[in-house]
């Protein structure tokens, strides 16, 4: 359930900021500009959120707001600038195509197995990565370090 809060927590932060940025200039400019107008902030607003913040503190708005840490497997390490690079342009394609997933499965009939999209790799995973990323509470995070650095070996 955070998870999708958070979600919901990034869309509403990214809507609120992009219409504070662009309502001074939307109402006086074509279509095509108004679409740029909001595009371009939208996916300026996503960039920082998803990739530069989440290198910085490990987690996006919506995530620090619901207490929720993005980690590497297997180490449960903060991942870099360049893999979470590569997350944010997987999921820029994943999310057109989520209608197309969601269509799919309604067509396999009642009853069936969810099929696989794009997000879970085939593996039927649902909350799968492709990437090797994961999403954990931050206070599970921490109590991970906290016992791996209880059985670390000392060095005299």
């Amino acid at each position: 359930m955070r998870r999708y809060l958070a979600v919901g927590l990034d869309c509403y932060l990214c809507l609120v900021t992009v219409g504070l940025l662009a309502r001074p200039y939307v109402d006086t400019a074509e279509v095509t500009e108004a679409a740029g107008l909001l595009l371009g902030p939208a996916l300026a607003f996503s960039f920082l959120n998803h990739v530069v913040l989440t290198a910085l503190t490990g987690a996006g708005a919506g995530k620090l707001i619901m207490g929720i840490r993005v980690v590497r497997l297997p180490d449960a390490g903060r991942p870099g600038p360049w893999l979470l690079l590569l997350r944010w342009l997987y999921g820029l394609g994943w999310l057109p195509l989520q209608p197309w997933y969601g269509l799919r499965s309604l067509l396999s009939g009642p009853g069936a197995l969810p099929r696989t999209s794009l997000w879970n790799g085939g593996n039927g995973e649902l909350h799968a990565d492709p990437l090797g990323l994961r999403l954990v509470r931050h206070s599970d995070l921490t109590a991970h370090r906290t016992a791996v650095a209880a059985t670390a070996p000392t060095h005299h």
